[in-house]
């Protein structure tokens, strides 16, 4: 099996969780091969957020219960170097590039320090734009975590994906559904950037220009709401246009 069928069959057990419990049960399930054994996601609160409103935020969650009282009860939120990062990338990265890119200082080294005790010593993490604006955070975390380039993809997509199923769950019990329209050629090159091909190999195949092939990946993410690529390709599955 391919690593894009692969990626898919993860895709269609999450498409067929019914709650943001068995969605994140499904996830950590894929995750776990890789390390990733642990998982919070959520929306950050704002600098100062009482410590028992901070909780609100949650979307999914595993996280050791001991250390997400700890992170809570100590407003780690504000100086963890893991967040600090993604609110300034916006591709998926691992924990250690957040502590390498990072100046380090005393209140971000306990927090990792403190992650590590709990066995949660390297992760991946990345976030999402929903279509309201809001910025989802999403970090897994593990002891031991060893990925490929292409096992990064994967996770990336799956992890990705998870999250979308799970606002979609929570919009589905609101009853509020929004419907968008991508064009043909929108389809066909997000089809294309699936399964790894760049705007220059877009254009070759589907005989267009390269400004052309670009212009309509952009269109699309601008249409599902995606910040990157990633995001685009895993709301377009999502959405039955990819598959």
């Amino acid at each position: 099996m391919g690593q894009f069928d692969r990626t898919l069959e993860f895709i269609d057990q999450l498409q067929h969780a019914g709650t943001a419990a068995a969605v994140c049960e499904t996830l950590l399930g894929v995750t776990s091969d890789f390390g990733l054994t642990a998982l919070m996601a959520g929306t950050v609160p704002q600098p100062g957020t009482p410590s028992g409103q901070q909780k609100q935020h949650v979307l999914l969650c595993d996280w050791p219960v001991e250390w997400l009282e700890r992170y809570v009860a100590r407003n780690y939120v504000d100086h963890d170097p893991v967040v600090s990062h993604m609110k300034q990338l916006q591709a998926p990265f691992q924990w250690r590039e957040a502590s390498q890119g990072a100046r380090i200082d005393k209140s971000s080294g306990e927090v990792m320090g403190d992650a590590g005790a709990f066995k949660l010593r390297d992760g991946l993490a990345f976030p999402l734009i929903t279509l309201d604006g809001q910025i989802v955070m999403v970090s897994l975390g593990g002891e031991a975590v060893e990925l490929s380039a292409a096992e990064f993809g994967l996770v990336s997509l799956v992890s990705t994906y998870a999250v979308g199923r799970a606002m979609q769950l929570h919009t589905m019990a609101s009853n509020t559904i929004d419907h968008i329209v991508l064009t043909p050629r929108e389809r066909e090159c997000l089809q294309w950037a699936a399964v790894g091909k760049s705007e220059w190999e877009i254009s070759q195949i589907l005989g267009i220009s390269e400004h052309t092939s670009e212009k309509h990946l952009l269109n699309a993410k601008s249409k599902l709401g995606a910040v990157n690529r990633v995001q685009a390709v895993a709301e377009a599955i999502r959405r039955g246009y990819i598959s």
